[in-house]
C-alpha cells in the first residue's frame, strides 16, 4: 500500500479513528478474518463486538479493518461489521498482497493479521489485538507454507497482542523465524510463548513483562533503537484448553482431504470446534476479547510515554 497521502479515494477512515489519530489518542486495530472465517454460525460477529467493547472500556478507540465497495475501511460501524459476518467464508481473506486486488475489483475482503498491519503502517496505528498470528505451518519443509503475517510484523512498527501463534502451526519454528526477522517476542506475565489455547508449552520469550507500562516502554525504545519493526506480546489464555490430541486429528483429516493454503485454518478450526463440543469456541472468543483489552491498556500506557 502507498503512503497515507496517496490513499485518497481508496482508504476511508472512520471519523472517530481519524480524530483519535490526529489528537494522539490511543487506537487499537482489529482484524476481520475472525469475523467471517474464524467462527461458524455468526459467532465471529459476537467476538468482534466483544473485542471492540473491551478496547473502549480500556480507554482506546477500536479500528476494525476490512475492504468493501472499492475502499479499505479503517473503522467499521455496526452495519458494516454485520455485513462481513453475514458473508462468512464467501468474503475473501485479504493479506497485504490481496488488498489492492480487493479494492480494484470491489471485492468484500476480510483482513488477516498481515493485511491489518499493512493498514496500520499507512495510518500510523501502533497497536493491534487478535487471537493468534499466522506462522510456520507444520510440514513447512515440504510445502514452504509460511504466513505473510510474520513478514508484515517484521516491517510494521506495531505491537500485536495475541495468544501466540495459532495452535495448528509449528510454534517452535514460528518463534525461530520471528527471531530471524528481529521481532521481539514478549511474554505477558509468562516466560514462554503461549500456544493459543494453552498458556504453557511454547518456546521461551525474549523478555517477560508484568505491566502495561513496562510493555509500552519496551515498544517505545525498540522503535527508537531498532527501527520500524513490530513486536509480539503473548498473553496466556484464561481459561485454557488442552486440545493437542484433537488438533493433531483435525490437522491430519484436513490434510488427507487435500485442503491447502488459506482454506486450511478455517477447516481445522471447524473440526476442532466439532471435536471439542464447542468448547474451543468459548476459549477462542474469550482470548480474543482479553487480548484486545490488553492491547488497549498498552496503547494507553504508550500514549503517556510517547507524549
Amino acid at each position: 500500500m502507498t503512503p497515507a497521502a496517496d490513499t485518497a479515494g481508496v482508504l476511508r477512515v472512520a471519523d472517530e479513528v481519524a480524530e483519535a489519530l490526529s489528537s494522539g489518542r490511543p487506537v487499537v486495530a482489529l482484524e476481520t478474518t475472525l469475523v467471517s472465517h474464524g467462527f461458524s454460525q455468526g459467532r465471529g460477529l459476537v467476538a468482534a463486538q466483544q473485542a471492540e467493547r473491551r478496547v473502549r472500556a480500556a480507554g482506546a478507540v477500536p479500528c476494525t479493518v476490512g475492504v468493501a465497495d472499492g475502499l479499505v475501511r479503517a473503522g467499521l460501524d455496526a452495519a458494516e461489521l454485520a455485513r462481513f459476518a453475514e458473508a462468512g467464508t464467501a468474503a475473501r481473506k485479504a493479506g497485504a498482497r490481496d488488498i489492492a486486488a480487493c479494492v480494484a475489483q470491489r471485492l468484500l475482503g476480510v483482513t488477516t493479521v498481515g493485511g491489518t498491519l499493512a493498514v496500520c503502517r499507512v495510518l500510523g496505528i501502533r497497536f493491534m489485538g487478535t487471537g493468534g498470528i499466522g506462522g510456520v505451518h507444520r510440514g513447512f519443509a515440504e510445502s514452504l507454507d509460511i504466513s505473510s503475517d510474520l513478514v508484515e510484523l517484521a516491517r510494521t512498527p506495531a505491537m500485536v497482542v495475541c495468544s501466540g501463534a495459532k495452535a495448528i502451526l509449528d510454534v517452535p519454528a514460528t518463534a525461530e523465524l520471528l527471531e530471524t526477522l528481529s521481532v521481539p517476542v514478549l511474554g505477558w506475565r509468562t516466560d514462554t510463548l503461549p500456544v493459543f489455547y494453552r498458556g504453557e508449552g511454547g518456546p521461551p520469550v525474549a523478555a517477560r513483562v508484568d505491566g502495561a507500562a513496562d510493555a509500552a516502554r519496551i515498544a517505545a525504545l525498540h522503535w527508537r533503537l531498532a527501527g520500524a519493526s513490530g513486536l509480539l506480546l503473548g498473553r496466556p489464555p484464561q481459561p485454557e484448553l488442552d486440545i493437542e490430541p484433537v488438533l493433531a486429528e483435525a490437522v491430519g483429516r484436513v490434510a488427507q482431504a487435500g485442503v491447502t493454503g488459506q482454506a486450511v485454518t478455517p477447516a481445522v478450526l471447524a473440526l476442532v470446534e466439532e471435536l471439542t463440543g464447542g468448547r474451543s469456541v468459548e476459549v477462542n472468543q474469550q482470548l480474543i476479547a482479553d487480548n484486545a483489552a490488553l492491547a488497549a491498556e498498552v496503547a494507553v500506557a504508550y500514549a503517556a510515554v510517547a507524549g
